[in-house]
Formats: structure tokens, C-alpha cells, sequence
């Protein structure tokens, strides 16, 4: 099984896309897209208010990208065409998503749902039944779609709502 989470090639855009785990060389990289969907794509969630988005951006440095890059308890994944990436994802060894954001730049191109596929592989590699995570307002139709359902009454993060949600693994 670990093989599988090694890496996964698709196209996208008439071009091969790569998923693969993220290296301390992808942090810069990787933190321009992470804060570019947040401040770009999740405007639903942070309503543009400046307060709000910096307390959601406030953890998205180049250093912490490189620590959870570089953390044995999680996988950090990026989504690249030709060196340029194009999302970012990390699961927990436990079975937590905890990051699936893309570039702004390729939105509704499957990069998520790709990123999805190779953490939900690590997660299950890990030994566990079930993936969980908490939803952005932004997100929740994608989850949804993609066999995620609601575990519980949504909670406050930062002044945003995020919804628990859980998929049951095969």
C-alpha cells in the first residue's frame, strides 16, 4: 500500500499533473498557495474580514509549512504541473484531513479531489477505518460529493463555522 502513496499522475490542463509527498524545498511554494485560497477562494468562510483572515493566515508561514512538511504524524502533499504547484494537502496519522487547499489558478480542475484520493490512501496505509475532518463553508458541497457527511453540530474556529464531517474508508 505504501507504494500507492508515493505519488499519483494525472492530466490536467492537457498536461500531466503529479501528487506527491511535499518536500522542505516545496514550503515557499506551497505557503503562496495556501494563503491565496484562503484570502482568494474561502470568502464565504472569512466574509472579507480582515480580523478573520488574519487569524486563519496566521499559522501559514513558510516555517510552519516546513515543520508539518517535515513531521513524522503527518503527510503534507503537493499538486504540481511542471514545478508549479497547484495544491496542497496534509492528513495526521490518525486520520485527520487537515489541509486541502488550492491555487486560485486551478480551482475546479480535480486538483482537490486528487490530493483526497492520495491522502485518503495514506490515511487507510495507516491503519485507520476513517478519514475526519472540519469543513469550511467553502469546501462542504465538495466533501459532500465525495462521501463525507456530517459528524456533529458545527463548531467556531477564528470567528468561521467549520463543520465536522467523516467518510467511513474502504
Amino acid at each position: 500500500m505504501e507504494r500507492l502513496v508515493r505519488r499519483s499522475v494525472w492530466e490536467c490542463r492537457g498536461k500531466s499533473m503529479l501528487v506527491r509527498a511535499a518536500t522542505a524545498s516545496d514550503a515557499e511554494q506551497a505557503c503562496i498557495v495556501l494563503r491565496r485560497s484562503i484570502s482568494e477562494l474561502c470568502i464565504a468562510d472569512h466574509e472579507g474580514d480582515q480580523s478573520t483572515l488574519d487569524q486563519w493566515l496566521a499559522n501559514k508561514t513558510v516555517g510552519n509549512v516546513r515543520a508539518w512538511i517535515e513531521s513524522p504524524e503527518q503527510k503534507v502533499v503537493v499538486a504540481e504541473i511542471a514545478g508549479e504547484i497547484l495544491g496542497v494537502g496534509s492528513a495526521s496519522d490518525k486520520g485527520e484531513i487537515l489541509l486541502n487547499y488550492v491555487s486560485p489558478d486551478a480551482r475546479f480542475q480535480g486538483v482537490s479531489l486528487e490530493m483526497m484520493r492520495y491522502l485518503e490512501t495514506y490515511v487507510c496505509a495507516q491503519g485507520n477505518k476513517k478519514s475526519f475532518l472540519s469543513s469550511t463553508q467553502t469546501a462542504h458541497r465538495f466533501y459532500l460529493a465525495h462521501g463525507y457527511e456530517d459528524s456533529g453540530d458545527p463548531e467556531l474556529w477564528a470567528g468561521m463555522s467549520a463543520q465536522p464531517m467523516v467518510k467511513w474508508l474502504k
